[in-house]
């Protein structure tokens, strides 16, 4: 792999700057997030220099260094949401107007689901309740001593009985879902 000298490589990412903080502003939308995602490129590309190969595409491996850079840095922005309160009193953090859903809606859903499966005739919700926690189709048959097939129907008979008593209970899958949801 033929390497390009120090002087050409760095004459050849001088010509490139104005193209790559274009680029940047372009992605960030900042002129002080560009100057930053500039820099970093530059520094990359310095410190990785002996990665390139000589005679392709200069421009476009800055490019994509910039362009990855760009997504990694979003990735970590989106990961952390940090609310930064500069009032004196801290107003927006000891505020009250953010509700926080606690999951106590679902919880109760998720009591009145167990008691329907507990309602369930054991010869369905046993099978039911073997495959819920984790059990392969066929390691219920041999453990029961059922035929598999009858394992598969008991199964699917206990979701049919379950989503029926679901639907008396509280209607239809969407009206469930958004209830969850709220």
């Amino acid at each position: 792999m033929e390497l390009m000298s120090k002087v050409e490589f760095n004459k050849s990412l001088n010509t490139l700057t104005p193209s790559l903080k274009s680029f940047a502003l372009n992605l960030t939308k900042d002129s002080e997030d560009a100057k930053d995602l500039y820099q970093e490129t530059a520094f990359r590309a310095i410190t990785n220099r002996e990665k390139f190969k000589a005679g392709t595409n200069l421009k476009a491996w800055l490019f994509t260094i910039m362009k990855n850079i760009f997504i990694n840095n979003y990735r970590k922005k989106s990961k952390v949401s940090t609310i930064i309160d500069s009032t004196n009193n801290m107003y927006y953090l000891n505020s009250s107007d953010t509700a926080i859903n606690n999951g106590a809606g679902t919880n109760l859903m998720m009591d009145e689901l167990g008691g329907m499966i507990n309602s369930l005739d054991d010869s369905i919700r046993v099978p039911f309740e073997m495959h819920y926690t984790g059990f392969k189709y066929q390691e219920i048959a041999d453990q029961l001593e059922l035929p598999l097939g009858t394992v598969k129907s008991r199964i699917f008979f206990a979701r049919k009985e379950l989503k029926s008593q679901i639907q008396r209970q509280y209607g239809n899958l969407s009206t469930i879902r958004s209830k969850l949801s709220a």
